[in-house]
């Protein structure tokens, strides 16, 4: 019972102290800023002399009166502090956050004096953690700051924690000169304190850089201002480097005396910070001050009972009130801590997350940009290599030298074909590939996919079954470049891996509603299947069965990693299901709009279908702008073999002046070139003559600048490395749309 009682004295006085603290201080803003300003300097006193509870108590007295006179100076001072003293209490998680509150209020108000502060204390942070990179950052912000109000002793400070920092990256040149300014600085407006702090750490850096003397010297002249001075850890600082300094002079008595000088005060330092932080003295505080005033209570009660029966049950029922209210506050505040700590907890990892989120986009762009560099580099040689071939191909090379030219060609096309599928599935991972829906009719698509792979399965004896719903209507709207790269993988992918068997294509429906249709794309062989065990990551980029399966078969081992990003892309899902030497089956399905269109609205003419003799070439004539003399000849060559005349010239500047003086029917122009590119030399044309035809022949990713192509003027675009079928057909089909106006003979 008497435990009771004094749960609910204490309460009641708890209760009283606040109403009262309120009532005197609260009312006068000067005597609370006061207060605030005594708590404050009370908290630094009590620091200094290791007193670690008071400082805290101190701390949390001033905060609590600087909160209820709403003075942003206050507090963020008040953070700072307490993100110091945590850190003396080997509490940087705490530490980070004062320090981020302290931060965020003095930014607010522009206070760079104490801001600076700051940035100091959260660089010894950093330097405790041993993140010294992080902490050199802290520092030069502090430094910047104090600089900007010359604040020389604060300055001093934080270029000796500087060298410090270069001391423990052992970057000892460094630390020496950063420490000099620092020593200057303290000595120039007798900083005692920096001064023997810089001489000690200067005394290090001498000893690492062996030069001892220098080193003795700085050493006995900061331990001598420290002792003086009575600034302990810098003494204790001293005397374990006189140790380590006597020691490598060989002067192992000296040694031996400053090392236990060094370990006694060690001992008495780490005695004093426990006597002054242990939580039995905590506790011991705590009760002495609840008894006592537990005893003044006692004696209240007692002389109100012998007054008056009924006011000693009004007073222990308030007294009960009043308790139950503390404890509701006391309730009600634990929670608010707890939903604090936990907001701090969130805005850290929602920090951490945002910096992780920016270097993982800056670790994208760098690949993206690299990829596309090397593309370029890779796609230039890539152009000889396969147009050179062809062409030896065409002059009647020697029987023995036929099947070396066609594997050199082979070689060319594996390569191209790696390039850009390792381009497809960086444009996937980079969020790159937009969809473009477009009118079309699905069942010819597919029959045309399986046209255009015939030959591929004619070579493996394999046949090839498609099977339509016949219920299914047949025009959609979707993006079918997309889906043709989808099956056109697949269908390639059941050709290589089965020999002397079958493949059968399907597609029905999965789900109608209103016009959207989910449909499913079934590609079904009998080849070699594969294994359970290969199929769990055979979704993932250069994947593929086995080494001995890659190097029977080839392959890239990217194209079903692209299909799976293509399917993504446009919201459907596929699945696979295979048996060793029984055959494979994937499906995925998509969802697609049905639609009506006319049929001569999909009848699209990318080359020339027509008969390249009823064309008159005799007068016409071609530039081709190009810096690369291998280039230049290859597609001199090719234009000579079509009957074409052209001129060759290797710069931008000259091609607008020649276009200018000259009438030509096309250009084929490079994109990189020294002086002025490609597109600004097509823009310079574009100025004078809007109907001149003007093809990009570049190797750059044309996905990527496909706008900027046309905002420079181009007329269409061929892709180097290109095959000679298609550029031929590209061309003849420009000079067929000029047919009327060409000259006649």
């Amino acid at each position: 019972m008497s435990q009771i009682k004094n749960h609910i004295l204490i309460g009641l006085m708890l209760f009283s102290m606040v109403v009262s603290a309120q009532k005197t201080i609260g009312d006068d803003p000067e005597l609370l800023q006061n207060s605030v300003n005594y708590h404050i300097l009370q908290s630094q006193t009590e620091l200094e002399n290791f007193n670690y509870y008071k400082a805290q108590k101190n701390l949390d007295e001033a905060l609590t009166l600087a909160e209820q006179s709403n003075n942003s100076k206050s507090i963020g001072i008040i953070y700072a502090i307490k993100g110091r003293l945590q850190l003396i209490n080997d509490e940087n998680d705490k530490a980070i956050k004062s320090l981020t509150k302290a931060i965020e209020v003095q930014r607010l108000i522009n206070d760079n004096i104490n801001l600076g502060t700051s940035y100091k204390i959260f660089g010894d942070v950093y330097f405790a953690k041993k993140d010294y990179n992080q902490a050199l950052d802290y520092y030069r912000s502090a430094k910047s700051k104090f600089e900007e109000e010359a604040l020389n002793a604060e300055l001093a400070e934080v270029l000796l924690s500087e060298g410090k920092t270069y001391i423990k990256l052992k970057n000892y040149n460094k630390a020496r000169d950063i420490i000099e300014q620092s020593l200057a600085l303290a000595k120039k407006d007798d900083f005692l304190k920096t001064q023997s702090d810089a001489l000690v750490s200067h005394a290090l850096v001498y000893s690492k850089l062996n030069n001892n003397d220098k080193a003795l010297n700085y050493a006995l002249e900061g331990v001598r201002i420290a002792k003086k001075n009575k600034f302990i850890s810098i003494l204790n600082e001293g005397y374990l480097a006189l140790s380590d300094i006597y020691y490598n002079n060989q002067n192992f008595k000296s040694s031996r005396e400053f090392l236990n000088n060094y370990v006694n005060l060690s001992d008495s330092i780490a005695n004093l910070k426990r006597a002054n932080y242990s939580k039995d003295q905590e506790t011991q505080y705590l009760l002495n001050d609840a008894l006592e005033k537990n005893n003044e209570m006692f004696q209240k009660l007692e002389k109100a009972e012998d007054d008056n029966s009924l006011s000693t049950l009004i007073s222990i029922l308030s007294v009960a009130l009043i308790t139950i209210l503390s404890l509701l506050t006391l309730s009600l505040y634990k929670n608010n801590n707890i939903r604090l700590k936990t907001n701090n907890m969130l805005h850290k990892k929602n920090g951490e997350l945002i910096i992780a989120k920016e270097k993982a986009e800056l670790a994208s762009k760098t690949k993206a940009n690299f990829l596309s560099t090397v593309t370029h580099e890779l796609r230039t040689p890539l152009y000889a290599v396969t147009g050179l071939s062809n062409m030896l191909l065409e002059e009647n090379p020697k029987p023995e030298q036929v099947q070396h030219l066609k594997s050199l060609k082979f070689s060319g096309d594996y390569l191209l074909t790696f390039i850009n599928d390792i381009l497809q599935i960086n444009k996937i991972e980079a969020n790159k590939v937009d969809i473009e829906p477009e009118p079309f009719n699905l069942k010819k698509k597919i029959n045309n996919i399986i046209l255009a792979l015939t030959n591929s399965a004619q070579d493996n004896n394999v046949k090839m079954h498609f099977e339509f719903d016949k219920n299914l209507p047949e025009n959609f709207i979707a993006d079918q470049l997309k889906i043709s790269q989808i099956l056109i993988n697949l269908i390639g992918n059941s050709i290589k891996f089965t020999k002397d068997g079958d493949i059968w294509i399907r597609i029905y429906k999965i789900e109608e509603q209103g016009k959207m249709y989910t449909l499913r794309f079934e590609v079904e062989d009998n080849g070699i299947g594969i294994s359970q065990e290969k199929q769990d990551n055979m979704f993932e980029s250069f994947s593929q069965g086995s080494i001995q399966i890659n190097r029977k078969y080839g392959g890239t081992g990217l194209g079903l990693s692209i299909v799976k990003g293509l399917i993504d892309i446009l919201n459907g899902s596929i699945y696979v299901k295979s048996e060793l030497e029984k055959g494979t089956t994937f499906y995925f399905e998509i969802p697609l709009e049905h639609t009506v269109i006319e049929e001569a609205a999909e009848v699209k003419t990318t080359y020339f279908s027509g008969n390249a003799n009823e064309l008159d070439l005799t007068n016409v004539k071609i530039l081709v702008v190009e810096d690369n003399k291998i280039n230049q000849m290859i597609t001199k060559k090719i234009l000579t073999k079509m009957e074409l005349k052209c001129d060759i010239i290797d710069n931008g500047e000259d091609a607008v002046d020649m276009i200018k003086a000259s009438k030509y029917d096309i250009i084929l122009m490079d994109i990189h070139m020294p002086g002025i590119s490609g597109m600004e030399a097509t823009k310079l044309v574009r100025a004078f003559d809007k109907e001149l035809t003007i093809f990009a022949l570049t190797a750059v990713t044309i996905e990527d600048k496909m706008h900027e192509f046309e905002e420079a003027g181009f007329t269409d675009i061929i892709p180097k490395p290109f095959k000679q079928e298609e550029f031929e057909k590209k061309l003849y089909n420009a000079l067929a749309s000029k047919k009327n106006t060409l000259p006649t003979t």
